[in-house]
């Protein structure tokens, strides 16, 4: 069919033929030895992979890192497709990989994973990244003292070019001191969480959320509320509990990583404050937008529960993007106590 994308994925596309070849970079050891890693000095910026199109990232894989507490948090990923001067993936490095407040915590979903044991976990993402140009990824180390990164990139070029229709993969993180708010009702949407907002043409595709819960009580009361295309009140999306959409119910009781949603942290069950991690991938459902989308969630029942909330949103769309959340300065993006 004129116009149709060349890549193929899933389970149903594995019988068919691929035009296609498979490549990959990695920090394997160019003397032939086994020191099959870089290094990346405090402050530095390393360029782990600059692929020429058209093209897809299959998968990444990272481990490493650095003998300093949140080095995961401190650690900043980038990826520009297609020669843009502006990231479309711009997250720490363990927020990007689904680890929440800098702290390293094994759980395996369909598109991101972190598994082994210990401080340093191998850490994986199998999101498609179409680029027709180019890609070039980097890596910024911003702790005090060296940081070790062993890393494949893997990757498949392409004869024919992309297809119109083929939308650029985006991740961003951000971070918010959430203040209560003294209201019974919440009928605009006004002090919500803000997981997301983009312009353009495209789908949102999940999340990883993050909570420092410093108000006792349970902080899940919260509805999401997706605005889209600009539209006002009512939102096109409204849910019913923080937990509801995060695919649970009656709270969070325990850890489980299923491969589209699941808890990787889990605070305090006696007060519900602590250190919470959930994930949603729409994997099954991406929530589509022609114009725009805004992506809330309240902070407890009309945001009346505080706390500091972090996030990674994940979508598709068309270029280019728009800067909605810009990254703190490493002191700053620290988690609190």
């Amino acid at each position: 069919m004129a116009g149709a994308s060349p890549i193929l994925g899933g389970l149903s596309s594995l019988p068919l033929a691929r035009r296609c070849r498979t490549k990959r970079e990695s920090s394997w050891d160019r003397t032939g030895g086994n020191r099959d890693y870089i290094v990346i000095k405090p402050g530095e910026t390393a360029v782990i992979a600059d692929l020429e199109g058209p093209g897809c990232i299959r998968h990444i894989w990272m481990t490493g890192g650095a003998n300093e507490l949140y080095y995961l948090r401190k650690a900043v990923l980038r990826v520009y497709w297609d020669g843009e001067r502006e990231p479309s993936v711009e997250c720490p490095l363990g927020d990007f990989f689904g680890l929440g407040h800098g702290v390293p915590q094994p759980f395996v979903s369909l598109p991101l994973s972190a598994v082994g044991a210990g401080s340093r976990l191998g850490l994986n993402c199998y999101f498609p990244m179409p680029f027709q140009e180019g890609a070039r990824i980097e890596v910024t180390n911003e702790c005090r003292t060296d940081m070790v990164l062993y890393y494949h990139v893997d990757y498949e070029v392409y004869e024919e070019d992309l297809g119109e229709d083929v939308l650029r993969f985006h991740a961003k993180w951000r971070m918010e001191v959430c203040e209560p708010v003294e209201a019974e009702v919440n009928l605009t949407g006004e002090h919500n969480y803000l997981i997301l907002y983009a312009e353009g043409r495209g789908h949102y595709v999940g999340c990883v959320l993050s909570v420092r819960a410093s108000t006792p009580g349970w902080w899940g009361e919260g509805d999401e509320m997706i605005f889209i295309d600009g539209e006002r009140w009512p939102p096109s999306i409204h849910g019913t509990g923080t937990e509801d959409y995060f695919c649970s119910a009656y709270g969070f009781q325990w850890h489980y990583n299923g491969p589209y949603h699941g808890v990787i942290h889990s605070g305090s069950t006696y007060d519900r404050t602590g250190r919470w991690t959930v994930y949603r991938f729409h994997i099954e459902d991406p929530i589509v937008f022609e114009r725009s989308i805004r992506v809330t969630i309240e902070h407890g029942h009309a945001n009346d529960k505080g706390g500091v909330w972090s996030s990674t949103a994940y979508w598709y769309q068309s270029e280019p993007h728009i800067e909605f959340a810009e990254l703190p300065p490493v002191e700053e993006r620290l988690p609190p106590p």
